[in-house]
């Protein structure tokens, strides 16, 4: 569903400061591979070790890429290798599947740090790396940089306590997709991350509430705002969309992928008009949501007939472009698992998205802050890139 707004302007940020300093370490070649851990519960039928992983893991591998990773000594039971397929399994048995390491896929590593305290740090997330491990990124993500750098305490804060200082290191607190650049809100203590949740957790549970903008940005926790280009010229000044959604089977994505559906959980989306460039053919907008549903804004300006510009999985109506059968073969990749599905997925960059500036009520103070990303120049307004010179 959308609907026309009201007539008004839409919120505008401040003005962005320059990030208070840059970390982030080299990624080495080759990760360390990972384990993955069963313990067998009690059957009423004798199991085997191929068709305990053909019945409970047949998203990872197909059977003959099970057969090999057992043949090439990758499961262990008990700690003991076994490389007999029909192995019969014991209740209480622990089995472990070991990952090989692998070269994951280039990635930038930098971060910039555009605020920091004792309670929350907000860095600023590069286009083409991922937030948290999944898929072929389980090392070179934004969490394993936060674990890999020395974090130490600034200043006495009312949630430092020893118990909430306890958390080792900052944490993400949602998602950006892995081409989605710009901000990232991360919790430093526990008790900061328990309340930054309960934002984001209001929002989502208020989305059937309609309200003026201004109502909407002043009372909740936390606001959000997206900039993004999109394909086609977009009519009204401002949009909102109310289209719920939710999962539908997609070869290449074991859990499903996320589309526009009438059965889905609900999400809203404030669109607003920037600029338009009718030689290109192109509308710049502004964002706002409410709700913070996977690929949420992807899906809501596909939706409404104004795909992301780039954007190599949506297309008008919030549904992929492609979404073929899973036509497996029984084929598989050097690791045993299903070759790289040929069409797009959801980590596949190429789109324009950036999290642009947030409204936030501090956990612990309850200040309101302000921030703001730098923009790509891309997503510049033409007075925004004039403001550069």
């Amino acid at each position: 569903m959308e609907r026309s707004a009201s007539d008004q302007s839409p919120p505008r940020p401040p003005l962005s400061s320059p990030p208070l300093y840059s970390f982030g370490r080299p990624w080495p070649e080759f990760n360390d591979g990972l384990s993955y851990t069963d313990v067998i519960k009690c059957s009423t039928s004798a199991t085997t070790l191929i068709d305990f992983y053909k019945s409970n893991y047949k998203n990872s591998a197909p059977i003959e890429g099970w057969l090999h990773r057992i043949r090439n000594g990758q499961i262990t039971i008990d700690g003991d290798v076994v490389k007999d397929p029909d192995c019969i399994l014991r209740e209480g048995c622990k089995v472990v599947y070991h990952r090989l390491p692998w070269k994951e896929p280039s990635t930038p590593y930098l971060l910039d740090v555009l605020y920091e305290d004792d309670d929350i740090v907000v860095v600023i997330k590069p286009s083409g790396l991922q937030v948290l491990p999944g898929g072929l990124f389980q090392q070179r993500t934004v969490l394993t940089q936060l674990q890999w750098r020395d974090w130490r305490v600034i200043t006495s804060s009312p949630l430092c306590t020893k118990q909430s200082a306890s958390q080792a290191h900052p944490v993400p607190v949602h998602r950006l997709g892995r081409g989605t650049s710009g901000l990232l809100l991360c919790a430093k203590t526990k008790i900061a991350k328990v309340g930054l949740a309960s934002y984001f957790a209001e929002g989502t549970a208020n989305t059937r509430s309609h309200r003026d903008s201004s109502e909407f940005c002043n009372t909740r926790q936390i606001s959000k705002f997206y900039r993004a280009l999109v394909t086609g010229i977009i009519e009204n000044d401002e949009v909102i969309v109310t289209q719920p959604i939710g999962l539908v089977k997609y070869a290449g994505v074991a859990q499903g992928l996320y589309v526009a559906s009438s059965t889905g959980k609900s999400a809203m989306s404030k669109v607003y008009v920037l600029e338009r460039d009718m030689q290109k053919n192109q509308t710049l907008v502004q964002v706002e949501i409410q709700s913070g549903r996977p690929h949420q804004i992807r899906i809501h300006l596909s939706y409404i007939g104004h795909p992301l510009l780039g954007d190599p999985l949506y297309c008008n109506g919030g549904m992929p472009k492609i979404n073929t059968a899973d036509s497996s073969n029984g084929s598989f990749a050097e690791d045993g698992g299903y070759e790289k599905p040929v069409q797009p997925v959801p980590g596949d960059c190429g789109y324009h998205l950036h999290a642009h500036w947030l409204v936030l009520s501090h956990p612990a103070s309850h200040e309101r802050i302000r921030l703001v990303a730098p923009l790509p120049s891309l997503l510049q307004t033409q007075a925004e890139r004039a403001q550069v010179f």
